[in-house]
């Protein structure tokens, strides 16, 4: 494999190995993805970010998970990127193309640095997220009988939001991986469980599609608060706490949906594989 430089980057411990493959000499078989993401012999990462010529806009963004599958959004990941690409061009403002084209605007704030990103509207159809039969996404029946029903969300990936009474206490690892892999989600899904503390502030806890329990998620955030909402359990703007940290997610005017945090830049590198 010829080296590859890399930058690695984390919002709220979820972390990501960003590569630039704007010159298009990179190329990487789902093997080489993984044997990246491991975290003893590679470099590890919970989702791998490759960056792209785009046609509309400054960039277009690939996800990758780290068992090597394709992820069709990531909000931590979009916002470390956008922190990248405006330290690069010294703005406070970027635009980013998604995988299904979307496009997603990052800006930031000179103040307190932290990163916004819209990241559109989500997507409410049982067919938009997708789930295997027609179905009222606000409460899915028939998933786990031993778990309450979910609100199912689509933000560019599947997420299945469970509302339950002690969060901290929940077996995240084993609810979760089960549910991801639930007949009811072809393309699989992201699982996050969540307590209402206040109109103002959701704890929630997740199990990422292809990666396992991760620190924090942000397409899992805005999924939740989209939940929470629609369920009449919080305001369309609330502190979402995670095991990393903290997002703050605005559904405004119940269209698009503000996700902002903190990132961090860890270090950067050459991968030779």
């Amino acid at each position: 494999m010829t080296a590859i430089p890399f930058t690695k980057m984390d919002g709220l411990g979820n972390d990501f190995v960003i590569i630039d493959n704007r010159s298009g000499n990179v190329s990487l078989s789902e093997d080489q993805i993984v044997a990246l993401g491991n975290r003893k012999t590679g470099v590890g990462f919970d989702q791998l970010i490759v960056l792209e010529k785009s046609n509309k806009v400054a960039v277009k963004i690939l996800f990758f998970n780290a068992d090597g599958s394709k992820a069709g959004a990531c909000g931590n990941g979009s916002r470390c990127t956008g922190k990248l690409l405006m330290d690069q061009i010294r703005s406070n403002f970027i635009q980013m193309e998604a995988p299904d084209g979307r496009i997603l605007t990052a800006s930031r704030e000179t103040e307190d640095g932290l990163v916004t990103v819209n990241m559109g509207s989500p997507r409410l159809l049982w067919n938009e997220i997708p789930l295997a039969k027609k179905t009222d996404t606000l409460a899915v029946s028939g998933v786990l009988p031993e778990l309450p029903d979910p609100c199912c969300v689509s933000m560019g990936n599947p997420h299945a939001v469970f509302f339950v009474d002690d969060v901290e206490r929940f077996d995240v690892a084993k609810f979760g991986s089960q549910v991801e892999t639930h007949a009811l989600f072809p393309d699989r899904t992201n699982v996050e469980f969540a307590e209402v503390l206040a109109k103002d502030l959701i704890r929630m806890r997740v199990w990422e599609r292809g990666a396992g329990i991760t620190e924090a998620c942000g397409t899992g955030a805005c999924a939740t608060l989209v939940a929470a909402v629609r369920r009449g359990l919080s305001a369309d703007k609330a502190e979402i706490r995670m095991d990393g940290g903290s997002l703050w997610i605005e559904w405004k005017d119940q269209k698009d949906i503000l996700m902002t945090g903190k990132t961090h830049c860890a270090f950067t590198g050459v991968y030779n594989g």
